[in-house]
């Protein structure tokens, strides 16, 4: 079996103590080369062993992890994030496609993680995924926020501000460009309602969620019509008609 080299940077002896149980039992395929409590020695760990994975506590004392990775520059292995972080910086991962655990770490989780960070080193993903999170922390504009929509073959990166709208089609969902494109995302709408609801998006419907920026007109009606940009009419249910017109506030 194929070993991956990983270090754990956490601050907290206990959760370190944790976390190394947790991946010596339920990771076979982990091999933990080095601990770190902060920053400074995550940098020089890193530098000496060059691992694969890097378990990533986000808060710590003296800086925390995007400072390192501002320091680092190029990041050349996979992270995966651990964090207290309330649900809007969750999402904010959700949308780079970023691997991370809430505290307490959940085993199940964990093994996902882990999964999902080996397989990303296999296939030669080269996506700095860590980068477009720093992207979208620092972006002042909603809309200049970046995307990682899981495709088929891989993946491909976009602006928030690319998308007019989000359609459901069973398990998967369309995303619809400004530019008439329209892709076929192997993810449920939900998850994109969840992620991008506090970055200019609204669903209007269980079909659809649209994004905002792009609604050119309202017709009144029993639920009502969303006329978009592109000429596109989406219907609004009538549950969450007081929801879409309190945005215009």
């Amino acid at each position: 079996m194929q070993k991956y080299t990983a270090i754990i940077v956490e601050d907290e002896q206990d959760s370190r103590e944790t976390l190394r149980h947790y991946v010596s039992k339920y990771c076979p395929d982990i091999k933990l080369v080095g601990e770190c409590e902060n920053i400074e020695q995550a940098q020089k760990t890193i530098d000496s062993q060059q691992p694969e994975i890097v378990f990533l506590d986000i808060e710590m004392p003296f800086g925390n992890a995007f400072d390192l990775l501002e320091r680092l520059g190029n990041v050349d292995f996979e992270i995966i994030f651990i964090t207290a972080f309330s649900q809007y910086a969750v999402r904010a991962f959700n949308l780079s496609a970023v691997h991370y655990l809430l505290k307490p770490v959940d085993i199940d989780e964990l093994i996902s993680a882990v999964e999902k960070a080996t397989k990303r080193i296999s296939e030669s993903d080269q996506l700095n995924h860590s980068k477009i999170l720093l992207d979208n922390l620092s972006a002042l504009n909603t809309q200049q926020k970046k995307l990682v929509l899981p495709l088929m073959d891989g993946f491909e990166v976009v602006r928030l501000g690319e998308i007019i709208f989000c359609e459901a089609q069973d398990n998967f969902t369309y995303v619809h460009f400004q530019n008439g494109k329209k892709m076929l995302i192997c993810r449920k709408l939900k998850f994109y309602d969840e992620a991008l609801s506090d970055h200019g998006f609204c669903r209007v419907h269980r079909s659809f969620l649209i994004n905002m920026e792009y609604v050119k007109r309202y017709i009144k009606g029993k639920g009502g019509t969303v006329i978009m940009e592109n000429g596109m009419e989406v219907q609004v249910a009538n549950a969450r008609k007081q929801t879409f017109l309190e945005r215009f506030k």
